[in-house]
């Protein structure tokens, strides 16, 4: 395999931890927040799609480094690090309004579930971002 194949390889395993969190975070709108074992798995949910996020946009920018591709290699790296700083934002964020609500505050479910919307809106606009960007990326072919 070519260097510009591995690359488009790591490109489309990228997308996949995307598009996952894109049809599963839905289901989570489904279910009231008040419940301690639906917002458990949706925080599980957030912390495993940004760890995937940041794992595979690692090796994708190894792979378009290795490709002699650096800039491609940068703009995946600040994928990386944005995935990075979301995870700590989101999950202390999501952390803080569990603990009210916990405490009896009945607003902190609307508040978790506008974090929740802000996920889904974040992933989103990432995912179309990265799959726009391939045809830009790789624009005669592998």
């Amino acid at each position: 395999m070519t260097a510009n194949g591995f690359a488009l390889l790591a490109t489309i395993i990228l997308v996949f931890p995307m598009l996952y969190f894109l049809v599963a975070s839905p289901t989570f709108l489904l279910r009231p927040l008040t419940d301690p074992i639906v917002t458990w798995l949706l925080r599980g949910l957030f912390n495993v799609h940004f760890l995937a996020v940041s794992v595979t946009c690692g090796m994708a920018a190894m792979a378009f480094l290795m490709a002699s591709r650096p800039l491609v290699a940068i703009g995946i790296g600040a994928v990386a690090a944005l995935a990075i700083g979301a995870r700590r934002w989101f999950l202390s964020r999501m952390d803080a309004e569990l603990g009210v609500r916990d405490a009896g505050d009945v607003t902190a479910v609307r508040r978790l579930r506008r974090l929740h919307w802000a996920g889904m809106l974040y992933n989103a606009i990432q995912f179309f971002v990265i799959v726009a960007s391939i045809s830009k990326v790789f624009p005669t072919g592998v």
